[in-house]
């Protein structure tokens, strides 16, 4: 078995690949993209962190590949969805660089309080500016914590103990396991109106992009200090200089940029301004533990077909994996629906089998269902291995049954979703041998096809109301691509859902919400 490194990777996980028997390494770093193309077909694993792009051009040149494993947490550069449908497994690390990271935002923020690159820098210039060097204490102060992950959590304990008041945000997470671990849940309009310092520690998704932006800012304290060691783009970097400017921010540390590097830009060059080149995963331990971690898991993988952390598969043999596949699809897409259809944090998730599943095991079906109910919250921090560890975290509660009695079809799924505010019933089956459908949502039955760029749209059973959406996608030269349609049953409603080419904007989302036969516009990716 032939293993190319093309990424750096800690001396140690280089070794074990060198001393493991049947498994020879090729370590060639900084390839260009047609180089790694051109000899990708030669290996069997591929060890990467986040230089090598993994595409779906790449994985058809990797006629051998079995897997690709990325030493650290984000897969923002591999195409899964194409590792997966040509049976390449993708595995991460997700656990070893998150204590290193949680202690780099406690450093930026100690740092910024305190003035000390600037200090640093001022005498190496000459100069002597105690005084308007003058720092504050962060004792006592308000700590506001955006995002409650593993990442956030360890945060939020080492600053309770340097005495800080720590108040976190996380609308995935029950106020009740917030509280449990001795810390204040609050909305985000409190945590803006609060806090002293402002950390984020959320995943760069669609929702989260830009989420601390020039409005945020108008909400915060006077003389706030934001810190981001998380993912560029989460702040806004244009509103952050100018709200430092006008004196609204007091300072900002950040290790993380929108672009990377970020090069010449006003903000960096600003003296209240902090920043490290992407640090946060940077010591010697963490890349020690990511380089261990990732060559076990590839040489376990090669050598016996055991799958630990892989994002794209459970750890299953590959006979049961050919049985339940299917399945495994279509839970992860329910999951991910009802993550994005409820409102408020889940408290508990019900999942439901009826009909002939055929004495398979299905509890790899469950974990895929909340697989898919995480991974718009966490992205790549949740895999097949941690799903209900994160889950139990999250205070969710997981319940499956089983029944011999199904209603329209063989056999089918039901996905329970309780959430603080509501409640979501979502059913799927498979036509066929393997093509997973959604067939009801709460009271709506249809026959949806869970992949793409999709809108969910509640209207008003009357003509034309089909027609006044598709003519508004029109103007702004949107294509549907696909069309499915639902009835409510005793209702006087339709639920359709769209798939188009390219995703809705959401000024286009709102201009729809505001069609005379329109009650819900809800945008959605799979």
């Amino acid at each position: 078995m032939k293993v190319l490194v093309s990424d750096n990777l800690g001396e140690d996980g280089i070794r074990m690949f060198q001393e493991a028997s049947g498994i020879e390494v090729d370590v060639k770093t900084g390839l260009e993209a047609d180089a790694l193309k051109a000899i990708i077909a030669d290996y069997d694993a591929l060890v990467i962190r986040s230089a090598t792009k993994v595409t779906e051009e790449l994985l058809q040149a990797a006629t051998r590949l079995k897997v690709v494993g990325r030493a650290g947490i984000g897969l923002d550069n591999v195409d899964i969805p194409a590792a997966t449908r040509r049976g390449v497994v993708v595995m991460n690390t997700p656990t070893g660089n998150v204590v290193t990271t949680a202690e780099h935002a406690i450093a930026m923020m100690l740092a910024l309080t305190r003035n000390i690159p600037t200090g640093t820098a001022s005498l190496r210039d000459g100069r002597w500016e105690k005084k308007k060097l003058q720092g504050r204490e962060i004792f006592n102060k308000v700590l506001g914590v955006i995002g409650y992950g593993k990442i956030g959590a360890i945060v939020a304990d080492r600053a309770r103990g340097l005495k800080m008041n720590v108040i976190i945000h996380d609308p995935f997470v029950t106020p009740e396991q917030i509280e449990k671990a001795g810390f204040e849940s609050v909305d985000l309009e409190a945590l803006y109106a609060r806090a002293d310092y402002i950390t984020v520690h959320v995943p760069k998704l669609k929702n989260t992009v830009g989420m601390v932006d020039r409005a945020a800012f108008d909400k915060m304290k006077d003389g706030v200090m934001v810190v981001n060691c998380a993912r560029g783009g989460i702040v806004n970097e244009s509103d952050l200089y100018d709200a430092i400017v006008a004196g609204k921010v007091a300072g900002a540390a950040l290790d993380v940029f929108e672009t990377e590097p970020p090069g010449q830009a006003p903000l960096i060059s600003h003296e209240r301004v902090i920043c490290t080149p992407h640090l946060g995963a940077s010591t010697r331990e963490a890349q020690t533990n990511v380089a261990v971690a990732i060559a076990r898991q590839i040489i376990d993988f090669l050598a016996a077909g055991t799958v630990v952390n892989a994002v794209n598969m459970p750890s299953v043999t590959g006979e049961v994996l050919e049985k339940i596949g299917p399945y495994l699809t279509l839970a992860d897409r329910m999951g991910c629906l009802q993550a994005q259809l409820v409102q408020g944090p889940i408290k508990e998730v019900v999942v439901e089998f009826c009909g002939d599943f055929r004495e398979l095991d299905l509890s790899p079906v469950s974990t895929a269902v909340l697989k898919g109910i995480l991974t718009p919250v966490v992205k790549d921090d949740v895999n097949f291995v941690n799903a209900h560890v994160m889950a139990q975290q999250r205070g969710i509660k997981v319940t499956e049954t089983s029944t011999a009695e199904s209603d329209y079809y063989v056999n089918q799924i039901i996905v329970r979703a309780i959430t603080t505010e509501m409640e979501s019933v979502v059913s799927g089956t498979i036509f066929g041998k393997k093509d997973p459908r959604i067939v009801k949502i709460d009271k709506f039955r249809l026959e949806m096809i869970p992949h793409g760029h999709m809108a969910l749209i509640q209207n008003i059973d009357k003509p034309g109301s089909i027609g006044e959406i598709g003519t508004t996608l029109g103007r702004y030269n949107i294509n549907i691509g696909r069309m499915q349609v639902g009835q409510e049953e005793e209702g006087d409603r339709n639920i359709i859902f769209l798939t188009t080419d390219t995703p809705i904007p959401e000024e286009v989302v709102a201009e729809m919400r505001q069609l005379s036969l329109v009650k819900t516009v809800t945008p959605l990716e799979f």
